[in-house]
């Protein structure tokens, strides 16, 4: 199968920046791709507390969490895991994907990521893609950084990771929050290769 008709797998944990997350998951569906997700306790916690949206990971339904107008994407392309859930297709190696993003990523997923600890299924497929050399995208949103923050992020570069922090650039013609969000968006559109127009490019006119 093509690399671009693979699924991809979508984590959203608990550091803060849901959003970035949720609009990652709105353009994937709008671009005809297949999403697996699942969302920590946390994640659920904080999309709670900055978006306003109460997420059962319980019994999810996913018109909690994306607009009305996705509503028959997400019926037909999008998958929900619950983070416990070690049955998951995302558990194997043997589950084909395109890409996984972890959106945003929480500085003890990062940990757990980094030192292989596979303590639920969000780390269990991480570590899947790292160990099956498949693309993996870690956006954490932490300032400042300690010093086993920076190991963290090193520990997994070096296994093969991308590490892509939730640092929007101002050089595309910022107008709006929502600018800065999409620029985040569009870096980690770039990285799974999938096509958009969310922002003017360095050097074009």
């Amino acid at each position: 199968m093509p690399q671009s008709n693979l699924p991809l797998a979508l984590a959203i944990t608990g550091a803060s920046g849901a959003v970035y997350g949720t609009r990652l998951l709105e353009l994937l569906l709008q671009a005809g791709r297949e999403v697996h997700v699942t969302i920590s306790p946390s994640g659920a916690a904080v999309i709670k507390q900055e978006l306003d949206r109460s997420i059962n990971i319980e019994r999810f339904d996913a018109n909690s969490l994306l607009p009305e107008s996705d509503a028959d994407l997400a019926a037909r392309q999008l998958h929900y895991h619950h983070y416990t859930d070690y049955f998951s297709p995302l558990a194997s190696g043997s589950f084909l994907t395109g890409g996984m993003v972890v959106c945003p990523c929480s500085g003890s997923t990062l940990s757990g990521i980094a030192h292989g600890a596979g303590n639920n299924l969000i780390q269990r497929a991480a570590d899947v893609h790292i160990k099956e050399r498949r693309k993996l995208i870690l956006v954490p949103r932490e300032t400042p950084l300690s010093i086993v923050h920076l190991d963290n992020m090193r520990r997994t570069a070096e296994a093969g990771a991308v590490v892509l922090p939730a640092s929007p650039g101002w050089y595309h013609g910022v107008r709006s929050v929502q600018d800065l969000i999409d620029f985040v968006v569009a870096r980690i559109l770039d990285q799974l290769g999938v096509p958009h127009q969310l922002m003017k490019r360095w050097g074009s006119k």
